[in-house]
């Protein structure tokens, strides 16, 4: 990561955030804010057997029950020295513990009280469950997801989750954030992960008259119907990607493969894209990955593996990049992105906070005093987890 930066040279550094433990999406969210220097503080339930969060770097964990009045009083009162909340629960919640955004905001006018949920706060379905799939299904994203002749599929969760929910979110947080430093006020952020991944597909929108989403899913241009848009099997059980829209580089794949496109049907000739599939998959199932690599590294092919997590992390362009990092478990992670020339990201390289494990330490920061951390703490209303020494 070249020369590591102190904390206060990081882009955020200074904003504080309090971040209730959700799943997906929020935790990704605060984990962006805290890469980039905010101090992020998760706000975790008590006698909790919450799903572990993968995504806690760099943050502090306080355990505290926010269905007793002394822990909703407790989050009220941390809220007013704090600059942005992330509130991942389902619309209604918050107002039931009188913590919703009306009661926050008069108290600390300068909050940003960022709401992420699938369906959004207001229509027929905010107050419905749903995950990830059902964001993408009715954001219209999903009808244009699968092969011929197949129902459509959702990539794993991360488009709705991640890119249209925590994404987006983390965006309307700096976007927030950055009007406040002109009006000096806060405000509310309805963060609809439906809306979202809506946004996100915007092209796909705004496309539909250049005629790349005119024939039925899965025989379009970008979405698998292309020979020249596709993944295929080489000799030893892996994968090509091919990307090869543009014709001067059709021309470059053709040449490494070995075909002449002369005696190809042309290149926009749907019709014979079965055909030219079939062919250009017997091709590549003759050589090995690293062989095909060999061949089109350094081309204007646009051919390149397809790696495993593993291989990604150690493929040589990455590398060179230092595109993923390692923490003090050894554990290997993408670095943040995007890359700032002055104030890039710092990742924390620490393990996950212990639920409750900085408790003491944030209620102190945020103003409380050591006889009502006591009380809190005999009324069970906060939890305190000390880390085992062998760790």
């Amino acid at each position: 990561l070249g020369a590591r930066q102190t904390p206060a040279a990081m882009a955020l550094s200074g904003v504080r955030v309090l971040e209730l433990a959700g799943l997906a999406p929020a935790p990704l969210c605060g984990m962006i804010l805290a890469d980039f220097g905010a101090q992020v503080v998760r706000v975790d339930r008590t006698r909790s057997a919450a799903t572990p969060d993968v995504q806690a770097r760099g943050k502090r964990s306080l355990a505290l029950d926010l269905k007793r009045p002394p822990g909703a009083a407790a989050l009220k009162r941390l809220c007013c020295e704090a600059d942005v909340l992330i509130e991942p629960f389902r619309h209604g919640v918050m107002e039931k513990l009188g913590l919703g955004p009306e009661v926050l905001l008069q108290e600390n006018p300068r909050l940003i009280y960022a709401r992420l949920t699938g369906f959004g706060q207001t229509g027929k379905y905010a107050k419905s469950a749903g995950h990830d799939i059902n964001y993408l299904s009715v954001s219209g994203v999903l009808s244009k997801l699968g092969r011929k002749d197949e129902n459509p599929y959702a990539p794993i969760n991360l488009l709705a989750d991640f890119a249209g929910g925590g994404v987006m979110c983390a965006m309307g947080i700096i976007i927030a954030l950055y009007e406040r430093t002109r009006s000096g006020k806060g405000q509310i952020i309805d963060a609809s992960m439906v809306e979202g991944v809506a946004y996100l597909s915007s092209f796909l929108w705004k496309s539909q008259n250049l005629g790349l989403w005119s024939r039925p899913r899965g025989e379009n241009m970008l979405d698998s119907g292309a020979p020249f848009y596709e993944t295929y099997k080489t000799s030893d059980g892996k994968f090509m990607a091919v990307g090869a829209l543009e014709p001067k580089f059709y021309e470059q794949l053709m040449k490494g493969l070995g075909l002449d496109s002369d005696k190809f049907p042309s290149q926009l000739s749907f019709s014979d894209w079965p055909e030219m599939k079939k062919k250009i998959a017997s091709v590549f199932a003759q050589k090995t990955q690293a062989e095909w690599c060999s061949i089109f590294d350094g081309t204007d092919a646009c051919v390149t593996p397809v790696l495993s997590f593993d291989e990604a992390a150690s493929h040589q362009h990455n590398k060179q990049r230092s595109s993923f990092i390692k923490n003090d478990q050894e554990e290997i992670s993408p670095r943040p992105a995007p890359l700032l020339s002055r104030t890039p990201a710092v990742p924390s390289f620490k393990r996950d906070p212990f639920i409750g494990e900085h408790t003491e330490e944030i209620l102190r920061e945020y103003g409380f005093t050591k006889e009502e951390i006591t009380k809190l703490y005999s009324d069970k209303v906060i939890e305190f987890s000390k880390p085992k020494p062998n760790l």
